[in-house]
């Protein structure tokens, strides 16, 4: 059975522990939308694409795209969210798989990537400054481009970045928007980046598909230079997010079975993978896109939903949460689930999109900050080191503890049910736990003794 039946058949359960609750840990839903009449796609039977975040006038929005258009929701009052506007897009119907969301300056910008009624989309832009009156589309042509995969905007130098743009163009267009907003001019182009843009300080991150990730400097306008690349070793290079300090590039492989790698990038000329991270649900598990918040990364699971991981050591990273949107099952060739993820709200509300479900609203509260104790009480109180998470053949158990005792280790599966032997070890000791036999799954690991008591949650993969 895998994990996505084995999640069904669980809900009407009573669970050992609550933390896995209706599949997921950490993370509580605190709001939900989708609506039955939009169409669906033919491609991916998605109704809807890309999620998008925006305050304006103290407010906070969601946004997600639709095969009909874009949808904003007033989210500032959870329990009161109002649908304030709704914009139709350039194109609409069943072959409009993706949208793509950035915003500057007051400013939405809107792109898509297929041609549904035998015209080519456009580039929509939305004044936000009449929000959540309404938000006017105040730009909408395709002279400058047609299609878009994706765009990104680096609000530090007010550049707007163009990927996948389709022929006679390259592949990156880069548009100026200091002298207008709704005048972007084109300064630069360049052959690769056919897929996602992540850019800082004129430093674009292009996920090239499966040519791989080309770091470019674009601060001269006609003469980018390569600072770095990464193979693509196989799987296809969607996209990928920066650290806050610039030294780790999260990268996503859309690719079937294929983990996240957090590369060492900063000496670009020789990039490295510090460590390579999964949802560990299934062999067929993919990530799609991915944000990093201070210290962890947030990233969309098509199948899996939303998994939040704690990077702030990169070479042993974990995992602090999931939230499950997705019944669809694990199949070879099935693109479903859940598309986006975004985590910069100062409310820390996080927006999910899912291809089929729309949009969820999550508390994610209990996985960055647990039992709202500020970051340095939890770090004192971490008495118990467990590692890897996810893990496969093999569970480390460190124990910092002082008093002179023994403790006790027990590992318990998603029923409750005790599926290793119990084990003993002494105080400030390490256990190695052979894990090779334990079938992929969620698991708690309790450890106990006179004065301690903590659990920890883990995955095993295959």
């Amino acid at each position: 059975m895998n994990m996505r039946s084995l999640y069904l058949t669980l809900l009407a359960l009573i669970f050992h522990f609550s933390a896995f609750t209706q599949g997921s840990s950490n993370i509580s839903l605190v709001y939900q939308w989708s609506d039955t009449t939009l169409p669906a796609t033919s491609a991916h039977l998605n109704t809807y694409n890309e999620i998008w975040g925006v305050v304006q006038g103290g407010r906070e929005y969601a946004i997600i795209g639709s095969t009909m258009g874009t949808h904003i929701f007033d989210i500032t009052d959870i329990a009161n969210v109002d649908t304030a506007v709704f914009i139709p897009g350039a194109a609409t119907g069943q072959s409009l798989v993706h949208r793509d969301y950035h915003d500057y300056n007051g400013y939405l910008y809107i792109v898509a990537d297929e041609d549904s009624q035998l015209t080519l989309s456009t580039l929509q832009i939305v004044d936000l400054s009449y929000l959540p009156d309404s938000a006017p589309v105040v730009y909408d042509s395709n002279v400058l481009f047609k299609n878009s995969h994706n765009i990104f905007i680096d609000t530090a130098t007010a550049r707007l970045y163009v990927s996948g743009s389709r022929s006679p163009y390259k592949e990156m267009r880069v548009y100026d928007l200091t002298p207008d907003p709704l005048d972007p001019i084109l300064i630069d182009s360049y052959d690769r980046g056919r897929h996602d843009v992540y850019v800082r300080n004129d430093t674009a991150y292009l996920n090239d598909g499966t040519s791989g990730l080309y770091i470019v400097d674009f601060a001269t306008p006609g003469n980018p230079i390569v600072e770095g690349t990464h193979p693509a070793d196989s799987g296809y290079n969607h996209s990928g997010w920066l650290s806050e300090d610039g030294s780790v590039y999260a990268l996503a492989y859309e690719s079937f079975g294929f983990p996240i790698n957090l590369l060492d990038v900063s000496d670009m000329s020789n990039i490295t993978i510090l460590s390579t991270i999964s949802s560990g649900v299934n062999a067929l598990s993919i990530p799609h896109n991915l944000i990093i918040r201070d210290t962890f990364l947030y990233a969309s699971y098509y199948n899996d939903g939303l998994y939040i991981f704690d990077i702030s050591d990169p070479v042993n990273p974990s995992i602090a949460g999931f939230y499950d949107t997705s019944t669809e099952l694990h199949i070879n060739g099935n693109y479903r689930g859940a598309w986006g993820v975004y985590p910069l709200l100062p409310s820390g509300l996080v927006l999910v999109s899912d291809m089929q479900n729309g949009l969820y609203v999550l508390d994610v509260s209990q996985a960055v900050n647990p039992v709202g104790i500020d970051d340095n009480d939890v770090k004192a109180q971490k008495l118990v080191d467990i590692h890897p998470n996810p893990f496969n053949e093999m569970l480390v158990i460190s124990i910092d503890w002082e008093k002179n005792t023994r403790v006790l280790v027990e590992i318990f599966n998603e029923l409750g049910a005790l599926v290793s032997s119990s084990y003993e070890v002494p105080f400030n000791g390490e256990l190695r736990l052979d894990t090779e036999k334990l079938s992929t799954g969620l698991y708690e690991v309790s450890v106990t003794g006179d004065g301690l008591s903590e659990s920890h949650k883990l995955i095993k993969t295959r």
